[in-house]
């Protein structure tokens, strides 16, 4: 390891060890899985925090091999023991491409796509002084790299076959292998009542197809294929959502169906009972016209739609009245 650590320093990473770690240092070969929390830090006399995996609740996972975009975290962690924490200081020229990895991570921290802005930029645009990742903070780094100090802790390693792949770390053949397994996991949680568990694993499967499909020409026969198989999983997803409450985001994804499929019952079924749930009365009234008109054996469904929504609409009436009838007696 020390040989390791040498190396590093000589090409401008330097190492502080906080906390040892325990046991023998571990191969890392390809494939090994570590589990670590990062701070990143900026130089200087503040050391102004950047990013900490630990105020967002979820570690960092890295597969060794898989050409992450930020490899001197995988040189770095290769010097680690499970259960070591340490400092790296590394110039800048190791850390030009971290507002773009941080940028992926704060996207999958809040349940967007971990791609989103990215599909058809190339890094060099991406690196371009007018291109903004929509954080300051990172738009500050992309135009001016400075040196970082990443402080790292490593939770645990795993070797090659001994864990669940993550989608992001698989290839592209794994991803397409792996969807019809993780749907299938998804259908399961989702009879279990395990609602957020079984959106996790809808969200990830679309995100294995997404990630092939961005790929592939838009409106491409391969492109289609991909969509057609994103489409079922984007409404199971959907389904989910409606349950947890959040209505607009079932809004945006099935109103994104209906842009490409305007005959599908399911987005319009679903986007109506969302429109219901936020007061777009008239929206969710013509969304469950749409359904009838597509399909009129689902009129038993449609009708108790809506007599839940004319019930709640005349609840809401009668606690409107009397809240203004207060007000005015003021």
């Amino acid at each position: 390891m020390a040989q390791q650590v040498e190396q590093l320093r000589a090409d401008g990473v330097d190492k502080e060890v906080l906390r040892e770690g325990t046991g023998p240092l571990p191969d890392f070969c390809d494939g090994t899985k570590a589990t670590f929390h990062y701070r990143t830090l900026r130089c200087g006399d503040e050391e102004t925090p950047v990013d900490d995996s630990r105020a967002r609740g979820k570690p960092m996972e890295l597969i060794v091999g898989k050409k992450f975009k930020l490899p001197v975290w995988e040189a770095a962690l290769r010097t680690m023991r499970p259960g070591e924490r340490a400092r790296f200081r590394c110039d800048a020229k190791h850390v030009v491409l971290y507002p773009l990895v941080s940028k992926s991570l704060r996207n999958i921290a809040a349940g967007k796509d971990p791609l989103e802005g990215q599909r058809h930029c190339c890094s060099i645009a991406q690196m371009h002084e007018h291109y903004s990742l929509g954080y300051p903070d990172l738009d500050e780094l992309q135009k001016n790299p400075q040196p970082l100090i990443f402080d790292i802790e490593v939770l645990k390693v795993e070797p090659p076959g001994s864990y669940q792949q993550d989608p992001w770390a698989m290839t592209d053949e794994e991803k397409l292998q792996a969807v019809p397994q993780i749907h299938k996991e998804g259908n399961e949680l989702y009879r279990q009542g395990k609602v957020p568990e079984a959106a996790a694993k809808y969200y990830d499967a679309i995100a294995c197809l997404k990630n092939l499909q961005m790929k592939e020409q838009p409106g491409s026969p391969d492109w289609i294929e991909l969509d057609q198989k994103i489409t079922p999983l984007l409404l199971n997803y959907c389904q989910c959502k409606l349950q947890c409450e959040e209505y607009y985001e079932v809004l945006d994804h099935c109103s994104s169906i209906l842009n490409k499929y305007e005959d599908n019952v399911k987005a319009y079924f679903k986007r109506g009972k969302a429109h219901a749930a936020v007061w777009n009365v008239a929206e969710a009234q013509a969304d469950f016209a749409k359904v009838l008109a597509l399909d009129p054996s689902l009129r038993p469904v449609v009708s108790k739609e809506l007599r839940s929504l004319e019930a709640r609409l005349r609840e809401k009436d009668a606690e409107d009245k009397i809240r203004f009838k207060g007000i005015f007696s003021q």
